[in-house]
C-alpha cells in the first residue's frame, strides 16, 4: 500500500464504484489499517505520547509502528466512516467477485462464502495455482482447514499452526518486513511488538514467539510447506 493512504484509497474510489473486486480488497485492507486512527486521530495521537513516555521494554519498536500508521492514516477523520463492519462489507464484495484474498479472509474468520464440504481444499487449490501469496497469507488462521501440516507428516505443536503458514508465505514473497502493514499491525492492534524496531516477522518469531525446542520444527514444517506450495524453502 501506498504511503498516503488516503491518497490511495481515492483512486480506488472509480474502480471500486465499477464492481471491481480487486479494489475491493485493497480498500478494505486500506479501512482496516486506518480504522483505529480514524475513529479519533487526537485520541490516538495522545495514546502514542503516553506510550512514548512509558519505559516498555518493547516501547521502540510500537512507537515506530504508531509513527507509521499516523503518518499514513493522517488526512482519514471520523467522517470518513472507516470501520471493521465497512472492512466486512468490502471483503464480502471482493470475495463474491472473485478476490482469492477476500475469500481467505473470510473463510479464516469462520464466514466461507461457500458451504461446500470441501471448499477449503478447493480453495487453497486456487490459492495454490494463481501463485497469490496474499491469500495464502490471509489463510493462516483457519490452516486446521485444510491441516496441510499433517499432510505433509510435520509435527509442530498446535499453537505455532499459524506461525508456520504466516512464515512460509514470507517465504513466498509476501512483504513481512520491519515496516510492513503484517507487523505493524501486529504491534498497533494486537499489542505484539518485537524488542527492535528493526525486526521483520521471522527474525522476530524466532527471536521472541515460539521456544528453542520448537525451533527446528517449525522450520522444517516451512520448508516443507514452500516446497509444496511453490518456490525453493
Amino acid at each position: 500500500m501506498a504511503d498516503d493512504l488516503f491518497e490511495y484509497s481515492q483512486q480506488l474510489v472509480p474502480a471500486l464504484r465499477e464492481g471491481d473486486p480487486e479494489a475491493a480488497w485493497l480498500m478494505s485492507r486500506v479501512v482496516d489499517y486506518c480504522a483505529a486512527y480514524a475513529a479519533d486521530p487526537a485520541a490516538f495521537a495522545r495514546d502514542s505520547a503516553t506510550l512514548a513516555g512509558r519505559d516498555l521494554w518493547a516501547a521502540e519498536a510500537m512507537n515506530a509502528a504508531r509513527a507509521r500508521v499516523d503518518a499514513r492514516c493522517r488526512r482519514f477523520t471520523p467522517a470518513d466512516g472507516l470501520s471493521q463492519v465497512r472492512v466486512h462489507q468490502l471483503r464480502l464484495e471482493a470475495a463474491r467477485g472473485g478476490s482469492l484474498a477476500a475469500e481467505a479472509e473470510l473463510l479464516a474468520r469462520g464466514e466461507p462464502v461457500s458451504a461446500e464440504g470441501d471448499y477449503g481444499n478447493a480453495l487453497l487449490d486456487r490459492i495454490d495455482s494463481a501463485g497469490d501469496v496474499e491469500a495464502f497469507s490471509a489463510l493462516a488462521p483457519a490452516v486446521e482447514v485444510p491441516d496441510w501440516l499433517s499432510m505433509l507428516d510435520q509435527d509442530v505443536a498446535p499453537q505455532y499452526h499459524a506461525i508456520v503458514w504466516q512464515l512460509a508465505a514470507c517465504r513466498m514473497g509476501l512483504d513481512c518486513s520491519a515496516q510492513s502493514t503484517l507487523m505493524t499491525s501486529y504491534c498497533v492492534n494486537g499489542g505484539i511488538c518485537s524488542r527492535s524496531s528493526g525486526q521483520g516477522f521471522e527474525e522476530f518469531v524466532y527471536d521472541a514467539a515460539i521456544s528453542r525446542q520448537s525451533a527446528d520444527p517449525v522450520r522444517d514444517a516451512v520448508a516443507a510447506l514452500v516446497e509444496r506450495f511453490g518456490g525453493a524453502p
